[in-house]
């Protein structure tokens, strides 16, 4: 059994190194499937989201802003909640907690340097993101590695909402004239991926020294 507890006012959960998945979350839903499992639909959704991810970033290059290239990438962005939702009603595992982020991250970046390699972006405010998920990844880790495990804030979530839609506009080819409405999304992105990668350092600087006092 792991063990965990909510730390101070920021929604941290601190967890075992038994069991790196909070008890907060359902582990087990009317039959579901416990915190080890691999072969579960959320993550083959997952699985399915890394797997086609490649054949959108060759289609970007090839072809740029066409309708099919905004459907796909339409319906790989949306299948992020489809997965999520399948675990919260089966039962969140530690291979999803890993799978899901990783198959965010691949799919919007790879979108992002695509869009990038035929200069319908440009570089410095990818680059920015992409330096941005580095380092909150490898905060996360780190606070994994204390037993911690801080929760995303809501303008994350945003965040990665603008970044869905400043790709998808830059994917319409009625839009191809007004250049300025994917970027535009994708600067407030940047602003969004700063402010949340700032407020997920503080929240776990705060809960780690929070944690050493206690302790």
């Amino acid at each position: 059994m792991a063990a965990s507890a909510h730390l101070g006012g920021w929604g941290v959960v601190v967890t075992s190194p038994i069991d790196d998945v909070p008890t907060g979350t359902s582990d087990h839903s009317g039959g579901g499937f416990g915190p080890s499992a691999l072969a579960t639909p959320a993550n083959a959704v997952t699985v399915l989201r890394l797997l086609v991810a490649p054949l959108l970033v060759v289609r970007i290059v090839t072809d740029g802003a066409t309708w099919w290239n905004f459907a796909l990438w339409t319906v790989l962005a949306s299948t992020d909640g489809v997965d999520g939702w399948i675990a919260r009603r089966q039962g969140t595992t530690r291979s999803g907690a890993f799978l899901d982020p990783l198959a965010d991250k691949v799919l919007v970046l790879g979108a992002l340097f695509s869009l990038v390699a035929i200069d319908r972006f440009g570089w410095v405010p990818v680059a920015i993101i992409a330096v941005r998920e580095a380092a909150v990844s490898l905060w996360r880790v780190h606070l994994g590695r204390k037993g911690l495990a801080v929760p995303a804030r809501s303008t994350a979530k945003v965040k990665t909402f603008a970044q869905s839609v400043a790709v998808g506009c830059a994917l319409v080819p009625a839009l191809a004239s007004a250049w300025w409405v994917a970027d535009a999304v994708l600067w407030v992105s940047v602003v969004l991926a700063v402010a949340s990668g700032v407020q997920y350092a503080l929240d776990g600087h705060r809960a780690a020294t929070t944690m050493s006092r206690d302790h």
